[in-house]
């Protein structure tokens, strides 16, 4: 194996993972120089993302869960140089949902991750900058709003911990008379749309919220973001069609609800609201009333499986 020079950031509250640590020591006795930094606070992902940069690293691994991922991806994208000149983006999922990694087909455990990695080139893939009220930021997995952007932001940590995925679920049954709609302005090309919503997707990948699969037929490498509204009405009618939005966040716009939603695919969307509200970008909120999303194609090089299904492969 040609000598590589790896940096893994891992987050901080995973530092007790054993088979992380004995894959790690593998990999170095194989040759890959790999330098392990630990995030403690905000700020620490965007500090080791520089270091690995100026130590010149091929790689840059976000060992974590989603929020891990778009702190490391932010970083990076953060960065003027083009994705050729940058480190490759891979991730070691060690999260309570691990959204990006299920969508993407990443293994769910370190060794297999890792290994992943060592066998695969890596592949140009889109980003997703969200600007909002003079703040911008980048975005790999998802931009999601209204219920399920609750969910995730109320769900107790603990929770979380104890539970993994299936803590969303119980705090979305706890919040069913709850919902709350948004009244929003939508603009994309060649689609326009105004209303009550109680959530929306705007897909890179595929899924956020502990499964949620809002964009369903999202690729990573397409120059396109797949844009999902779910109408307030709707909310009506699956309670009248008696499904409950707990199979809603377990099943995300399938079945009843995609019947049900309103769907486009641009490379850029423009969102308004009277009122200032949250998008949850992989896992990190941001909040403004005005919100400008464009996909950028090929704006960073990540490690996926070759048969990922996030992939548009040449002849489709």
């Amino acid at each position: 194996m040609p000598k590589s020079h790896w940096f893994l950031i891992l987050n901080g509250k995973a530092t007790d993972n054993e088979p992380l640590r004995d894959s790690v020591q593998a990999l170095r006795k194989e040759g890959v120089v790999l330098d392990v930094r630990v995030t403690w606070e905000p700020g620490d992902a965007e500090r080791y993302v520089r270091e690995a940069l100026e130590a010149g690293a091929d790689t840059v691994i976000a060992a974590g869960g989603d929020g891990t991922i778009n702190a490391v991806g932010n970083a990076l994208a953060q960065d003027p140089r083009g994705a050729d000149d940058l480190p490759a983006l891979a991730v070691v999922p060690l999260g309570t949902a691990n959204d990006f990694a299920h969508a993407a087909g990443i293994p769910l455990t370190p060794e297999p991750a890792l290994r992943m990695l060592v066998a695969s080139t890596p592949v140009a893939v889109d980003a997703l900058k969200v600007e909002g009220d003079g703040e911008q930021r980048w975005c790999i997995n998802m931009a999601s709003g209204g219920f399920g952007t609750r969910i995730t932001m109320e769900t107790n940590p603990g929770l979380k911990k104890r539970l993994g995925g299936a803590a969303y679920v119980l705090t979305g049954l706890a919040q069913l008379g709850k919902i709350e709609s948004l009244t929003i302005a939508v603009r994309a090309e060649g689609f326009a749309w105004e209303g009550d919503i109680v959530a929306l997707g705007v897909g890179n990948g595929r899924q956020a919220g502990g499964g949620q699969q809002m964009c369903p037929d999202a690729l990573i490498n397409d120059g396109l973001m797949d844009i999902v509204l779910l109408p307030e009405h709707s909310s009506d009618e699956l309670r009248q069609q008696n499904v409950g939005l707990g199979t809603l966040i377990t099943e995300g716009a399938s079945g009843v609800a995609e019947r049900l939603s309103v769907r486009s695919r641009s490379q850029w969307l423009q969102l308004e609201s009277t009122d200032a509200f949250a998008l949850n970008l992989d896992g990190e909120p941001i909040q403004a009333r005005r919100f400008r999303i464009d996909c950028v194609p090929k704006r960073l090089r990540m490690h996926l499986p070759s048969d990922s299904p996030l992939l548009q492969h040449s002849g489709k």
